[in-house]
């Protein structure tokens, strides 16, 4: 690690760092295990939180990282989020959570994008804070985000540094000058506002629906649900080659299927459900016509089953007893166990019986994927997890099949048939816009001038575009514009009249030259609205440039629903 952290991939990651504030009294030489303290008081703080949660494809972690450069010794964390970017969010919110919890500790984090937290208030930054010199500028500390600031002129203020500060530079001035750096309220507020609601909101995430799924597969999710996520990411992602496992069938045999409940997140809901797929007439898996009831039950427990397949043919039957000891050998399990103890993790069962050994497991997997995480090819698969607890969780077909007729509800899923208004409404909420800010439709209708969207678009085309993008001629919080249809025929009528007019004063010219046609003059304004309004008309309704780039300018046009012929009148 440098200066700045790196990403180790170009896939959806994020990093996070945390750092302790300087400290003379600390001994340097136990440096690591006052870190690795830390971490396990950390994760085992949180774990309530973080064991039950199913993460898109990597979950939060914590491990020692030793200093290098000028980068002091510190803990580290990098999850592969994917197509979930509620992951993120979720860990921003644990960051947050850690540094209030644990006021000597100051966290760094960033994904892809950069520094996406400012990207997120990007309507409310200082105007000196760029990409360019915000390099470790943002961090949060006691539960809040500070911005370490630049000095106004050279040597203006002894305590920040002209240039962007290292790490050990950065840690100092938060320590010194805690009351200096906090980010200013509306920027605190657009983050807070992203991630308000956690953690309540993790079960808004999921979703529960019915599976016809084999016997082996209802074993393996009770005892780890998590492993739902790997299914679904290798249905998703399959390939050729991984299709041939399922032609016929090894490992779970569709004569075993049963019905049950399975937790999904939406994300991992929608992924499986949006896809089409017919499988192989070798595979036994049949589906029933798609108007009997069960149907969608029976389609997803097959992608199921077939993710599940695919997982399991990738790795060896053969195991390493080594591999199973992993968790229970670690010399920090035992004081992790008495810590979750403490904690009240357990929540009062009595040790021993089937929900203390299933909460025991998970904890065990926790423990295995985000505190000890082995980096050798010890560390299991998810195939080789399956596979594993399918030789060590005794289960009973009959069982299954009993809870199978006492089954919770399903979820309603009519969130994935969004309308388009639906959408946008959700889209305005994410962004933090008000009610009170909203505008309603007779004033849109009242309040619209079509001279606006020619001028508009002049403004946007000169201005000047740089390597940060184009800039808009309007600020974000100006009232947008809004449209009235008798303005615009109106607008159409003056405009069209003296094309007319010259058109009718030329015409016996016109008769009397020698073949040479007289063109009436082009009215740029004209072509430019009528453009722009040809172009919106054929996105038929979805998003596409035009409605893009007007929405940006602050011009929002209403639905398409008078169908007027778009023709070009023609002189007889």
């Amino acid at each position: 690690m440098e200066e700045t952290m790196k990403l180790a991939t170009m896939e959806d990651t994020v990093e996070y760092c945390l750092f302790l504030i300087p400290d003379e009294s600390r001994d340097s030489d136990k440096h690591e295990e006052v870190l690795q303290k830390y971490i396990e008081r950390i994760m085992t703080r949180f774990a309530p939180m973080l064991v039950p949660y199913i993460w898109q494809n990597q979950p939060f972690n914590l491990k020692y990282k030793p200093g290098k450069g000028s980068v002091p010794a510190h803990m580290f964390g990098v999850t592969k989020f994917g197509d979930n970017i509620e992951d993120e969010w979720f860990i921003v919110y644990v960051i947050k959570q850690i540094t209030k919890e644990f006021p000597e500790l100051v966290a760094r984090i960033e994904d892809n994008d950069g520094e996406f937290l400012l990207i997120e208030a990007a309507d409310f930054l200082p105007k000196w804070l760029d990409p360019d010199n915000s390099t470790n500028r943002v961090f949060f500390h006691h539960g809040e985000l500070c911005i370490i600031p630049a000095p106004r002129k050279p040597g203006a203020e002894s305590w920040l540094p002209t240039t962007p500060p290292t790490i050990p530079q950065a840690l100092n001035i938060i320590a010194a000058h805690p009351e200096k750096i906090l980010a200013s309220e509306s920027i605190r507020a657009a983050v807070s506002r992203r991630i308000r609601g956690y953690p309540e909101k993790i079960q808004v995430s999921l979703h529960r629906a019915h599976c016809f799924l084999p016997a082996g597969i209802v074993a393996v999710l009770k005892q780890r649900p998590r492993l739902v996520s790997a299914a679904v990411q290798a249905f998703y992602l399959r390939d050729p080659i991984d299709l041939r496992a399922c032609r016929v069938f090894k490992t779970f045999l569709p004569e075993t299927r049963i019905m049950t409940s399975v937790t999904f997140t939406k994300c991992l809901y929608a992924q499986l459900v949006q896809q089409r797929f017919v499988p192989d007439r070798r595979s036994g898996y049949r589906l029933p016509p798609p108007s009997d009831p069960q149907y969608r039950a029976h389609e997803l427990g097959m992608k199921l089953a077939h993710g599940f397949e695919i997982l399991c043919s990738k790795c060896s039957p053969r195991f390493s007893d080594c591999k199973k000891s992993l968790v229970t050998a670690s010399p920090l399990w035992a004081s992790f166990l008495a810590s979750l103890k403490k904690n009240d993790y357990f929540k009062g069962l009595i040790e021993g019986s089937v929900q203390y050994r299933e909460r025991l497991e998970m904890a065990e997997n926790y423990f295995q994927l985000s505190v000890n995480r082995p980096e050798s090819s010890l560390a299991m698969s998810p195939g080789e997890e399956i596979l594993t607890l399918l030789q060590t969780i005794p289960f009973d077909i009959e069982d299954l099949k009993k809870e199978a007729a006492n089954l919770p509800p399903e979820d309603d899923d009519q969130w994935l048939d969004l309308s388009p208004d639906q959408l946008d409404q959700l889209l305005q909420e994410a962004a933090g816009k008000k009610e009170s800010e909203s505008i309603s439709k007779e004033e849109k209708e009242q309040n619209y001038d079509l001279t606006q969207v020619s001028e508009s678009m002049k403004a946007f085309i000169s201005k000047v575009s740089t390597h940060k993008g184009a800039e808009l001629p309007r600020e974000p919080s100006e009232a947008p514009i809004t449209f009235d249809a008798d303005s615009f025929l109106n607008y159409f009528d003056k405009i069209l009249e003296p094309v007319s007019q010259t058109t009718d004063n030329n015409s016996d010219q016109e008769d009397s030259d020698t073949g040479e046609s007289v063109m009436a003059p082009v009215d740029v304004d004209l072509n430019l609205v009528s453009n722009i309004l040809e172009s919106y008309s054929s996105q038929a309704g979805l998003a596409g440039p035009a409605s893009n780039l007007l929405q940006s300018m602050g011009v929002q046009l209403p639905d398409n629903t008078d169908h007027r012929p778009t023709s070009k009148p023609t002189k007889n």
